[in-house]
């Protein structure tokens, strides 16, 4: 685990570009206008490259089975929401791990 890229800092910068298109995704799944697909496929690599540069540590449960769910299909509303939770939980866990840390 790199204990420095979990600091809350970098932590928040990641899910401050995550919101932002989290919001264009769900404008282009609302407007219904193909768009949410590259955007996903935006999201996923943003997704796997915190991951990356976090460790392995802190991927949720099933974390490497639910990104392939996402990857097969981007373009759908429940790989979107399924994405939404994984960074939602990415976040928890660093919150966690960081934690750990201090107190070693």
């Amino acid at each position: 685990m790199n204990v420095g890229a979990i600091a809350k800092e970098k932590i928040d910068a990641w899910f401050a570009e995550w919101q932002e298109l989290e919001f264009k995704i769900h404008a282009a799944h609302d407007a219904r206008n193909g768009e949410a697909k590259v955007l996903m496929e935006q999201a996923t690599v943003l997704f796997e490259r915190l991951v990356q540069e976090a460790g392995e540590e802190v991927l949720p449960i099933n974390g490497v089975e639910r990104i392939t769910f996402i990857k097969a299909k981007p373009g759908q509303y429940a790989c979107y929401r399924q994405l939404d939770e994984l960074f939602k939980e990415t976040k928890k866990r660093a919150a966690r791990l960081r934690l750990q840390a201090a107190k070693s």
